[in-house]
């Protein structure tokens, strides 16, 4: 069993940053895979990144990359998401999951994730 629990979120003009923190409760945080995923006023949620168990590997959807950077600290049991150049079409509730048993190809299925996070707003004005 795992817990989240997100923070970091708030408002910024465009063009600032935002790190989000990802904090997890439970023994084998090393061994989940964990992701960050978004949701928008009337759409759908949407895959953003992904980070290997052992992070070594990245997964970012096409929108964020070269902008937004996940990171994780397996001793303090988080997981980062640093937002750089931020938009205004980053705004949304950013919720962070995670999950044991994922393969590369399913990664930024939302449905592949068992556990999740309350989530944390970001606005970004433009």
């Amino acid at each position: 069993q795992v817990q989240l629990v997100e923070s970091g979120g708030g408002l910024v003009q465009a063009g600032g940053s935002l790190r989000l923190s990802c904090a997890a409760s439970g023994r084998t945080f090393s061994s989940y895979v964990m992701g960050w995923f978004r949701q928008a006023p009337g759409k759908e949620r949407e895959f953003v990144s992904a980070i290997s168990w052992g992070g070594r590997s990245t997964y970012y959807a096409d929108s964020v990359k070269g902008r937004l950077t996940i990171s994780r600290d397996s001793a303090k049991k988080t997981v980062y998401l640093q937002m750089n150049s931020l938009k205004p079409e980053d705004t949304a509730v950013y919720y962070c999951a995670a999950d044991s048993v994922i393969t590369i190809a399913r990664i930024a299925e939302v449905d592949e994730y068992d556990y999740w996070g309350q989530g944390t707003q970001v606005t970004v004005s433009s």
